[in-house]
């Protein structure tokens, strides 16, 4: 069977027209004329450009079946990992939009960028934050323990009392004039007499039963009792001699003051706190003042104070003047121990405050300045120290008590104890209880 028309054998060599079957000659024929249309006007002609995509290993590709189940794309020997099940320039923008993932307007691609894991760099800053604070901590800790003087050794001690419950502290205000220049002494009005001796005595307690702030006069009389020298170490044997408080500091020291004090009251004294006059001045200053709310006015030449009544800020110098007073009040050292004891709740209470406390900028001042005048026992910690100064301010906090020491009478100008109201009170402390003896 000839598929070819025309009885034509497809023989390459055989001529259009020839092999007709009839005998006569075949006549011409025409061909048809097919007229094409002039083609448009040519563009330079631009490659075709391919979004360029990473790389990937060869596969198939679906758009192009063939057979054993291999497409064949139509560029032969061409792998561009070009994977149709992910759609490229997509995201809401239209085509060639340029959106996330997808190719830019000048047909590059854009890989997308992962979602910030929020949780994560939160877990982790706080991490960090906490980190630091721990480090800042530790090394302000180390730090201001370094600065504490621990020069007094109650080990020295002899015949103590029991111990109690509760922590006893036997805070002193010296007139200790050590590190000042001339020009500080007579700004502040200290004088320059040699030596130190105590200008202020208290007995702060600790305790469930509530922080408990005693002044211990210092014109109160007293027995010095057997004791050991602190520097000698020789043991002096008590005569029933009879003096004022403050005359025991002065004779051997704060170990002689503390022996004195637990042999005429009963009660333990756990740690021992001082402070000088310059020490004092520079720790007001620190904290940019102490607000005082003083009833009465009252002068005194000897101490410097000139006050007004009302509310007032008390710079160093104003509330050494302040605490230092006795003249202005008949001379009555009892009216001195309760301003003393107004002035230092005061001075804990505005000290211990959010502002002074995460303020580096008052925080460390202060501290340098208070813990670089200090004088405390061997056995002293920081966080004791702390502890102290929390219970200080507590004493005006509403759960606390100030009182004086009891009062009998007075003998040649010394002020004698009540020594029965004395031991009530020290069995209450004693027992860790609240104090109900009232004081003068």
């Amino acid at each position: 069977m000839n598929d070819w028309p025309d009885r034509r054998t497809g023989d390459p060599n055989e001529r259009y027209g020839l092999g007709s079957a009839s005998p006569q000659p075949e006549s011409a024929r025409a061909m048809p004329h097919i007229q094409r249309r002039p083609a448009p006007p040519q563009r330079p002609s631009v490659p075709p450009q391919r979004p360029h995509v990473p790389p990937r290993s060869r596969g198939y590709d679906d758009r192009y079946p063939g057979s054993g189940g291999q497409g064949h794309h139509p560029d032969a020997g061409y792998d561009s990992g070009y994977n149709t099940g992910q759609v490229y320039g997509a995201g809401g923008r239209g085509a060639g939009g340029g959106g996330r993932g997808g190719s830019g307007g000048d047909g590059s691609y854009r890989p997308s960028r992962p979602a910030p894991d929020w949780g994560r760099r939160i877990k982790l800053g706080a991490l960090t934050l906490v980190v630091v604070f721990l480090v800042v901590s530790v090394s302000t800790y180390f730090w201001a323990d370094s600065k504490l003087k621990r020069e007094v050794d109650l080990a020295k001690v002899i015949e103590r009392p029991s111990e109690g419950k509760g922590t006893n502290y036997l805070i002193v205000g010296s007139d200790s004039r050590e590190g000042m220049s001339a020009e500080e002494k007579k700004r502040l009005r200290t004088g320059s007499a040699e030596g130190k001796r105590t200008d202020s005595m208290m007995i702060l307690h600790r305790g469930s039963g509530g922080p408990t702030l005693i002044s211990l006069p210092r014109d109160s009389q007293v027995e010095i009792p057997s004791f050991k020298g602190s520097q000698s170490g020789k043991v002096f044997q008590g005569t029933g001699r009879q003096v004022k408080l403050n005359a025991a500091y002065a004779e051997d020291g704060p170990e002689l003051l503390v022996r004195t004090v637990e042999f005429n009251t009963g009660l333990r004294i756990d740690h021992y706190v001082e402070i000088g006059f310059g020490g004092f001045a520079q720790i007001v200053d620190a904290i940019g003042g102490v607000e005082m709310d003083i009833p009465k006015a009252f002068k005194d030449k000897k101490s410097g104070a000139d006050f007004q009544a009302g509310k007032q800020t008390l710079n160093g110098e104003q509330s050494l003047a302040f605490v230092r007073t006795r003249y202005a009040f008949a001379g009555s050292d009892l009216d001195r121990t309760k301003n003393q004891q107004k002035f230092l709740a005061a001075l804990a209470s505005q000290t211990a405050t959010p502002s002074t406390i995460l303020n580096p900028f008052r925080l460390y001042p202060t501290m340098g300045a208070g813990l670089d005048t200090l004088i405390v026992d061997k056995d002293m910690s920081l966080w004791s120290l702390s502890q102290m100064f929390f219970a200080m301010k507590g004493v005006t906090g509403g759960d606390g008590t100030s009182m004086n020491m009891p009062i009998s009478g007075s003998n040649g100008g010394n002020l004698v104890w009540d020594k029965a109201k004395v031991k009530q009170l020290v069995e209450q402390l004693k027992n860790d209880e609240k104090v109900t003896v009232k004081g003068d």
